[in-house]
């Protein structure tokens, strides 16, 4: 194939996908085009070790400039597209220059929900978590005693109160739902993590909603809640959610649901354009979901670039995620959509714990707190469709090997 590949989106699966091009000795001319200055990198170190001061920028980057160049990937930064022109197969930048694709891949991820300007959402010091820049701001305003409301109790907001605690922050954390974790995690697992942030000294606040944010002088200095009471503080950091960017999808007429619906080649109701990762909604198990990790975006990408490379095979997404918080690390193997059952079953060291997840009578999922046996053994009974020896799970003293023998 000769004709032009177009990227927009220069995230971890626009990267992703041109990389796995070139290692498949695809030739075809590739632009990348990033809304960023900085050249494309990590994400999920950001909200952590780069916040925390313990990793410089450039560890984050996927390569150094010269390998764009060296790969004939023409990387456009500091630019975006304003529009998709289908029939004529080009696309329209920010300056109003065209630029014509033969193939077209939407990698434009999603972006976090805001508050409305109505709340305060427009204050100064309200911040977001999601590029280099919101973690840039957040690096100023994370400092020693100082007084932080995170909004949300998602692992958004539970990983930036982490965080927070260990530059020395107050934190008080709302949840407006019956707890933490309410739309991805079960009781068991929001009970552990609940635990660990109270040991650290975060105040959490279930049932709790933000009425709406105060502010001096342009600035947030406080909070009015759902019960009535008044807090002082100095910044927020808002968790709660984030929405694919289909807007370019909408705009130029493609079939879009929670995000861009694709089939299980990545591709979308036009068949010379394809998308990845966070902005999309793919095909699983019979069902329709979006799936916002690193891993799909990576996995999917790279399954597109097999497609287009002509080594088609449909993607077959094997969930996995996972979540740092203090010195707590959270694996999680498969997709917990729909599960009616729990089973916990200690770890053998102190702290460690997982949760097995079943539907139906079928293990789905598994959540595994610094128990990294337990992750294992899950995301391999899940890839072999193995189900799990439930007397084993239930008796902590057995050997989890046994369920894969």
């Amino acid at each position: 194939m000769t004709g032009r590949l177009v990227i927009i989106g220069a995230g971890q699966a626009g990267f992703a996908l041109a990389a796995k091009l070139r290692s498949l000795k695809d030739e075809r001319p590739i632009t990348l085009i990033g809304a960023e200055d900085v050249l494309p990198y990590q994400r999920p170190p950001l909200s952590k070790k780069y916040l925390l001061g313990e990793m410089e920028f450039d560890r984050l980057t996927f390569r150094p400039e010269n390998w764009y160049a060296e790969n004939a990937v023409d990387l456009r930064l500091s630019t975006y597209v304003e529009q998709i022109d289908r029939s004529g197969r080009r696309v329209r930048m920010q300056d109003g220059s065209w630029l014509d694709y033969e193939t077209l891949v939407l990698a434009t991820g999603a972006a976090p929900r805001t508050l409305p300007a109505a709340l305060g959402g427009d204050l100064e010091g309200v911040r977001l978590m999601r590029d280099k820049r919101d973690a840039d701001e957040l690096a100023h305003e994370m400092r020693p005693g100082r007084r932080l409301l995170v909004i949300g109790g998602g692992y958004i907001g539970l990983e930036a109160a982490a965080v927070a605690r260990a530059r020395g922050v107050e934190v008080v954390l709302i949840e407006m739902a019956d707890r933490i974790l309410c739309r991805v995690a079960a009781p068991e697992t929001a009970d552990v993590i609940r635990t660990i942030h109270l040991q650290h000294g975060v105040t959490i606040r279930e049932r709790t909603g933000l009425k709406r944010l105060i502010g001096r002088d342009g600035r947030i200095c406080g909070a009015e809640l759902s019960d009535g009471s008044v807090i002082d503080v100095d910044f927020a950091i808002i968790g709660i959610g984030v929405a694919p960017n289909d807007g370019l999808a909408q705009q130029c007429g493609l079939e879009v649901g929670n995000g861009i619906i694709v089939d299980a080649f990545g591709r979308t109701s036009d068949p010379a354009i394809y998308a990845a990762g966070d902005c999309t909604q793919l095909p699983w198990k019979g069902e329709r979901i979006r799936l916002e990790s690193v891993q799909n975006a990576v996995d999917q990408a790279e399954a597109i670039a097999a497609v287009l490379a002509g080594r088609a095979e449909p993607y077959r997404p094997k969930p996995w995620f996972w979540s740092d918080q203090y010195d707590v690390k959270l694996q999680i193997a498969g997709f917990n959509l729909g599960y009616d059952e729990t089973l916990v079953r200690p770890g053998m060291r102190d702290g460690s714990v997982s949760i097995w997840y079943f539907r139906e009578g079928s293990f789905v999922a598994v959540d595994a707190i610094n128990n990294a046996k337990a992750y294992v053994t899950g995301k391999k009974l899940l890839d072999m469709g193995i189900e799990p020896d439930r007397a084993i799970l239930a008796d902590a003293a057995a050997d989890l090997k046994q369920l894969l023998s």
